[in-house]
């Protein structure tokens, strides 16, 4: 009965945890600007990473401000970044991801904006005695799932950029080819009719001139 409570208990923070992550993959179209929001309180430890899967370079603009506008982090044209901050006030902070350098091509964007360390697994996880054994499993465990949906979220990310950049290097080669198949179609054409002209026969006619 102790260990099934413990197990709901286990059960409902994870889902918790998973709520509360703010993770995100949107569309950024050329020449467009997204921006977003998070209200923060004063001395919480945040971290900001962000990642270009898809699109041009795959490099984005990117710049975060806190609830007065000064700017806490900025950085032009990265494929990807991490950058961790302590809000040093209560407010809203926004930061916001900038395609506008671009003019033909969109871009997905990928970003997990972490706010605060997650909350202890269980309400008297930080009391002066020990866990139990089933509690500290449950802790084990619970880090554990995090390290690996963390991997789990880098090798997608990594799995998609890299078929990105198959396709395109695909269309690529693919256009190459039409190309060269046209190029040495025209050059054999123009041979044919080059060597056609060399060995025609030309008539030529004589003209007797009487006396």
């Amino acid at each position: 009965m102790y260990g099934s409570r413990l197990l709901q208990v286990f059960c409902a923070q994870l889902l918790w945890v998973w709520v509360m992550g703010s993770e995100l993959t949107f569309e950024l179209p050329d020449n467009a600007k997204q921006c977003f929001y998070e209200d923060i309180i004063i001395g919480t430890k945040c971290t900001l990473e962000f990642q270009v899967v898809t699109g041009g370079h795959y490099d984005v603009d990117c710049r975060l401000e806190d609830p007065d506008g000064t700017t806490l982090y900025k950085e032009m044209k990265k494929q990807y970044d991490s950058f961790t901050f302590t809000a040093a006030k209560n407010g809203t902070y926004k930061f916001c991801f900038s395609n506008e350098f671009s003019t033909f091509t969109h871009k997905t964007v990928y970003f997990d904006f972490q706010v605060g360390d997650d909350p202890p697994l269980f309400p008297n996880e930080n009391r002066v005695t020990a866990l139990t054994q089933m509690e500290s499993a449950c802790v084990s465990i619970h880090e554990a799932l995090k390290s690996v949906i963390d991997y789990q979220t880098h090798f997608r990310l990594r799995e998609a950029q890299g078929r990105s950049r198959a396709e395109d290097l695909n269309t690529r080669v693919a256009f190459w080819s039409i190309g060269e198949a046209i190029i040495l179609l025209l050059v054999s054409i123009s041979q044919v009719v080059l060597l056609r002209s060399f060995f025609s026969d030309k008539k030529t006619t004589t003209t007797r001139v009487g006396s």
